[in-house]
């Protein structure tokens, strides 16, 4: 290593101090999804990143998504995946299958890599101890057993977190009368975050943040308040799987989280770019 790169290593180290100081002793919520998630290296990358931020006094809550190996083991099983709007059309079959792919792999694969990256992990689904409540979602279509979050209750959340622990949570609720619920990460994140009082709600996924044209890249939005984020949606300028996204961001503004940010997981080391360094990526959105 050169004088000169480790020079720059140390102001990097030097520019976290403030935000360090800032954040210690809180937490932050991240939501992780999309095709992202498929990219092994990039996986570890990120995971490694939680563990650090645990090592430094920064408690981390994981929520996580599972779209694409949900929808390729639907068409493995002969089964044609639905979305509406972001939402999966889910019928009791479907449900059996989401659960199985989050609750049974992805949740317990994402784990243990933590787990190996030295940091401690503990998997959850909605349904262990109540976390997740939700009834089923009404709209202009029927979506099936997809569940809307009534209901975050965080006791089990703060127990791990106290103790030290990565609490990593699969979407799958519990309805009132014990159904099975398919809840949208993207949704499930907003409340987690608004019920553990998270200074931030991190969003990574497969895009830069929120586009005005969702095919050039230049048209990046950085920082929008709740209201024009909604304004967004009703013009239809958020489209499709970025709907159920900034949703949750504004359930968890609208729920007292002071900021909620969309970003690209595709960049090595995005927690900590937009957390620990005065740079920033993707969109921003506050109350």
């Amino acid at each position: 290593m050169t004088e000169k790169s480790v020079r720059e290593r140390a102001q990097t180290l030097a520019e976290a101090l403030p935000y360090l100081h800032k954040y210690h002793g809180g937490s932050v919520t991240v939501k992780y999804g999309g095709s992202v998630m498929l990219d092994a290296e990039l996986q570890a990358v990120m995971l490694r990143d939680l563990v650090l931020l645990s090592y430094v006094g920064i408690s981390a809550i994981l929520v996580h998504g599972g779209g694409p190996e949900i929808s390729e083991m639907m068409r493995r099983l002969g089964r044609e995946p639905q979305v509406v709007e972001g939402l999966r059309v889910t019928d009791a079959e479907t449900m059996r299958i989401a659960q199985m792919v989050l609750v049974g792999r992805i949740n317990q694969d994402i784990v243990s890599a933590i787990n190996q990256q030295g940091g401690r992990a503990v998997g959850l689904s909605g349904k262990d101890a109540g976390l997740l409540v939700a009834s089923k979602k009404e709209g202009p279509v029927d979506l099936g057993l997809v569940g809307e979050v009534e209901e975050v209750r965080p006791e089990i959340l703060r127990t791990l977190v106290a103790a030290g622990y990565i609490p990593v949570v699969a979407p799958i609720a519990v309805g009132r009368k014990g159904e099975t619920f398919n809840v949208n990460a993207d949704h499930a994140a907003g409340r987690v975050a608004a019920s553990v009082k998270a200074a931030k709600l991190i969003v990574l996924s497969d895009v830069p943040g929120i586009l005005r044209d969702r095919r050039d890249e230049s048209t990046l939005v950085s920082a929008l308040t709740a209201a024009q984020a909604q304004a967004l949606l009703d013009e239809g300028v958020i489209e499709q799987g970025m709907i159920p996204k900034v949703q949750g961001c504004l359930d968890a503004v609208r729920l007292g989280v002071e900021r909620c940010h969309l970003i690209d997981g595709r960049v090595p080391h995005a927690i900590l770019i937009e957390l620990l360094t005065d740079a920033g990526i993707g969109t921003m959105i506050t109350a």
